[in-house]
């Protein structure tokens, strides 16, 4: 299997890399690369290095700057997202975990969710897919430095797909919806509500944004601030 990043997609082959890359502290910062003691690792040909390479900074991952005796190489954001990625996919295949807890804190949204959830297109398929007319609004959750790393395992769960449509006047993308608990400090706890993670977002990988079919910030008696945990279950 591939991944789509930057401009092109990257294979296993070019993902080995990124991890010896990673081994070699190239998250942190700049590291001396040469492609012949990278080949030797890989077990491949000086050619076969260098394109890997290319192929990495080509997809936004890696940034490299060459200079006589070799090249420095620094993972990019897009480099720790994807290795983030396979991160998760390899812990849920050894802890075989079906469950993913995410912590962070109740903030103020943009006010956007109210308007989309309404639209007769989403609220049409809430009702048949996840067997709920949501609540006007959604819950926004700053997540927690750990938590916006294992973010990422969303990715590799089990979701309900809201399909995009289409009116008189614009076209709606659609979205993935994850059935989540969410707990308060106090170790109340609602459910249903969902993870609602539309294809194109406004947010960043360090929020997450749930539905319900009741106002959590009043059944939990939440404020801006309070601490609260999302747990994401397979159905």
């Amino acid at each position: 299997m591939s991944q789509a990043t930057g401009t092109r997609e990257v294979g296993y082959d070019e993902l080995a890399v990124l991890k010896l890359l990673a081994l070699d502290g190239a998250r942190r910062g700049e590291v001396k690369v040469s492609c012949g003691d990278l080949a030797g690792r890989l077990d491949a040909s000086n050619q076969t290095a260098s394109r890997r390479l290319q192929a990495l900074e080509d997809a936004g991952l890696v940034e490299r700057d060459l200079v006589n005796d070799g090249q420095w190489v620094a993972i990019t954001d897009a480099g720790e997202r994807t290795l983030e990625r396979e991160y998760e996919d390899y812990r849920r295949i050894f802890e075989d975990a079906d469950e993913l807890a995410l912590e962070g804190s109740v903030t103020s949204g943009m006010g956007e969710g109210r308007h989309y959830i309404s639209l007769p297109g989403y609220m049409r398929q809430f009702e048949e897919k996840l067997g709920y007319e949501p609540y006007l609004g959604t819950l926004n959750v700053e997540l927690t430095a750990e938590s916006q790393r294992a973010r990422s395992a969303l990715e590799a769960m089990d979701g309900v797909r809201i399909e995009g449509w289409e009116d008189e006047e614009r076209t709606y993308g659609p979205a993935t919806c994850y059935h989540a608990t969410v707990e308060n400090a106090d170790g109340d706890a609602f459910s249903p509500a969902h993870v609602i993670v539309p294809d194109r977002t406004h947010h960043d990988e360090t929020q997450v944004e749930l539905i319900a079919p009741e106002k959590l910030r009043e059944e939990l008696g939440l404020l801006d601030g309070d601490e609260v945990t999302v747990r994401v279950e397979e159905q």
